[in-house]
C-alpha cells in the first residue's frame, strides 16, 4: 500500500527529493512533502530550491497517477537534487482548521441524526465553512455547539489515521460523511480514516493536528439557511476570525 509522504511524515516539511521529469513551468518530483490540495482543503504552499536559485510552488495538477508541481515562474528550468519547503504557517493553519471542522462534523452527526455533510472548504483567512443535509434544524442550536466544540479541544484527544477496505468503508455507517465526495482509494483499494480518540472516525485525505489540543479556540461566526436543505456553519480560528 502506498501512503503520501505528507501522511506518513505530516511533521517533516523540508524534503531531499530529485526531479524525475520537467517541462516548462512544471516539475514531477520523485517524492514531494507537499498536500495538493482536496476535499476542500487548500493546497501546500512553499519553495523549491536547487544550485541554481529557488522558485515559489504555484499549485499542483494531477496527471497519470503522479502531480506536477506547477512553478510562480514557468522560465525556470531545473534539474538534479531539489530541497522542497513546505511554508509551515500555512501547513499548520490548515491543518488547525481541519482539525476544527472534524470536531465541529462530530458533533452535528452525534446531535443531529447523523446529518451529512453536503460541502466544505477551507480558507486562507482562517475560516472555514461546511454545509450540513439539516433541513429542519434550529439554527440556534447549532450556534450553542460552540462550547462543547472547545471542549473537545481542551481534552486534547489524539488524532490518528488508518486504512480500511473501500467495501467497508462504504457500510460501515458514519465512515463516510459527505454526500458527495469521497477521499480517492490508494492503489490496492484502501480508504483513508481519521481517528479523533472517542469522538470521531471518518474517511478523509487532509491533514490534521497531532491532537485536539494543539488547535487554538474556535468560534462558530455564523450560521446561514442555504436552499431547502442545506445549513452552512462557519466557523474561525479565534486568532484569525474577525
Amino acid at each position: 500500500m502506498a501512503r503520501s509522504f505528507y501522511h506518513e511524515n505530516p511533521d517533516h516539511l523540508v524534503l531531499e527529493t530529485e526531479v524525475i521529469d520537467a517541462r516548462p513551468g512544471r516539475v514531477l518530483l520523485a517524492r514531494s512533502p507537499f498536500y495538493p490540495g482536496g476535499g476542500g482543503q487548500l493546497p501546500d504552499r512553499g519553495t523549491l530550491r536547487w544550485r541554481g536559485g529557488e522558485v515559489a510552488v504555484a499549485g499542483f495538477e494531477p496527471a497519470g497517477g503522479k502531480v506536477w508541481h506547477l512553478l510562480d515562474d514557468p522560465a525556470v528550468e531545473m534539474a538534479g537534487p531539489i530541497e522542497a519547503a513546505v511554508d509551515p504557517d500555512f501547513r499548520r493553519m490548515m491543518s488547525e482548521l481541519h482539525t476544527g471542522t472534524h470536531i465541529l462534523n462530530a458533533l452535528v452527526f452525534r446531535h443531529f441524526d447523523g446529518a451529512l455533510v453536503t460541502g466544505a472548504q477551507l480558507g486562507a483567512d482562517g475560516t472555514a465553512r461546511l454545509d450540513f443535509d439539516l433541513p429542519d434544524a434550529d439554527n440556534d442550536r447549532l450556534r450553542a455547539l460552540e462550547p462543547e466544540i472547545n471542549d473537545l479541544v481542551r481534552q486534547d484527544l489524539a488524532v490518528r489515521d488508518d486504512y480500511v477496505p473501500l467495501a467497508e468503508a462504504h457500510n460501515t455507517r458514519g465512515l463516510i460523511r459527505s454526500k458527495s465526495v469521497t477521499p480517492p482509494p490508494t492503489a490496492d483499494g484502501l480508504i483513508r480514516i481519521v481517528d479523533i480518540a472517542g469522538l470521531d472516525r471518518q474517511a478523509c485525505g487532509g491533514t490534521h493536528l497531532a491532537s485536539t489540543g494543539r488547535s487554538g479556540p474556535i468560534r462558530i461566526l455564523k450560521v446561514d439557511n442555504k436552499g431547502r436543505h442545506n445549513r452552512r456553519i462557519r466557523i474561525g480560528l479565534a486568532e484569525a476570525a474577525p
